[in-house]
């Protein structure tokens, strides 16, 4: 921190006004004397504390405490208006876009369907400005964007890996034009890695430092968090598992060239409806699946448009379906399914070791718990440890949740900071 030295009552106050704030974002409105309390300062300090802060704008009165004797209490909370992030999540079937006050509350979101022709730059910025424009704010009150994809940019050549199927986003100038047309901070980070970001902060993975995430719609990718921090590897592609070669599948050789790997192939979504069929489960009305696909691997890769996404539809209904009358064919095919996802997942087991593993996306939260179990009981079998698997519980948007969450983190550590006023 600028302008403070340690031990300082400076440094002090610094610290004491991020607790504070902290606190206010954790709990909500609370009075001077609750504040003192939780941070343990006495009443003129922490009455100190929150003049500073209101002047400096990060903090508001709220409105008073009621339903208690005596005189209500003044209340305070965190100025949603100190700042507002952005976070895009960009598919081959469009960009979802959302802004975000300084609490997280979302107060403005626009979705752009992808259209042929249409440059990617152009895409974001004009995704972005109708969403800051339904928020009511200008784009220069966006203090940084996050921006979610699938595959991953590498670090050292600026090129977007592992996406294939995302149109319009492999110039090797996208970076450089994407920086002149937006003034703001830009991230970008990979989508199944943002939906582990989400988990982390408000789901199930909260307070676990080293967890997997496992992601599961058009295409199978995981998330690696070790010591609480995300795992991206070498050139960004770390969690790239649909690639992993796994028992019961054929080998699959230049595994890049052909946007697939075992693991994909042995339980993707795209293997359920065959599954079933062997089955002789009938697919539900309406969801018979689509026409052929060759699902993209790893990290998402795919969430495609067309048979992608139809075969997905198929597969949660069809797992929606055992997993409500779990006997008979149906308990077959989730153990047949539980059996495929847990081959995979019991090499990352291995080698990573982590306290959780977290199932997310559609077709594993459509098995629900039956599923779940099915596939810890397998994993116990096949791997030397034995994590507890959890279902994910950021279901709306999650890999657009996390790119939020992701942008606030970093603001809130710019304008926090105190000694910079």
């Amino acid at each position: 921190m600028t302008g403070t030295t340690p031990g300082t009552p400076s440094l002090l106050r610094v610290m004491n006004d991020r607790a504070a704030l902290d606190l206010l974002l954790e709990h909500g409105p609370l009075s001077r004397t609750r504040i003192g309390r939780l941070t343990g300062l006495s009443k003129p300090t922490a009455s100190q504390l929150l003049a500073r802060l209101e002047a400096a704008g990060l903090v508001v009165a709220s409105g008073t405490s009621g339903g208690r004797p005596g005189p209500s209490a003044q209340l305070y909370g965190v100025n949603p208006r100190a700042a507002h992030v952005a976070g895009l999540d960009v598919t081959p079937n469009g960009i979802v876009a959302a802004v975000a006050d300084l609490t997280g509350e979302v107060t403005g979101s626009h979705e752009l369907p992808y259209a042929e022709g249409t440059a990617a730059v152009d895409r974001v910025t004009r995704a972005l400005g109708e969403a800051v424009k339904d928020a009511g704010l200008q784009r220069s009150d966006i203090h940084r964007v996050v921006i979610a994809t699938p595959g991953s940019f590498d670090p050292g050549t600026g090129a977007l890996r592992y996406a294939d199927h995302l149109p319009g986003w492999h110039s090797p100038t996208l970076l450089e034009e994407l920086a002149a047309a937006l003034p703001m901070p830009l991230e970008y980070e990979n989508d199944v890695n943002l939906a582990a970001v989400a988990e982390q902060r408000l789901g199930a993975a909260r307070g676990h430092g080293d967890f997997v995430l496992l992601w599961n719609e058009e295409g199978l990718g995981a998330a690696l968090v070790l010591g609480g921090r995300l795992h991206r590897g070498w050139t960004g592609g770390a969690g790239e598992v649909g690639f992993l070669p796994v028992p019961g599948h054929p080998l699959v050789r230049q595994v890049t060239r052909v946007n697939s790997g075992g693991y994909q192939g042995l339980a993707g979504a795209q293997v359920v409806p065959g599954m079933a069929a062997a089955l002789g489960i009938a697919p539900p009305p309406g969801a018979a699946a689509g026409p052929g696909h060759e699902a993209g691997s790893g990290h998402g890769a795919g969430r495609e448009a067309g048979s992608g996404a139809a075969l997905v539809a198929a597969a949660v209904a069809l797992l929606a379906q055992a997993a409500e009358h779990p006997e008979g064919a149906n308990l077959r095919l989730l153990q047949q399914y539980a059996t495929a996802l847990a081959t995979g997942l019991a090499s990352l087991v291995a080698v990573l070791d982590p306290e959780i593993v977290v199932l997310s996306g559609a077709v594993t939260a459509a098995g629900g718990d039956v599923l779940r179990e099915l596939v810890e009981a397998e994993l116990a079998d096949l791997a030397p440890s034995r994590p507890r698997l959890v279902s994910g519980t950021v279901r709306e948007r999650p890999v657009l949740r996390g790119a939020l969450e992701s942008a606030l983190a970093t603001t809130r550590d710019e304008v926090f900071d105190t000694s910079r006023r």
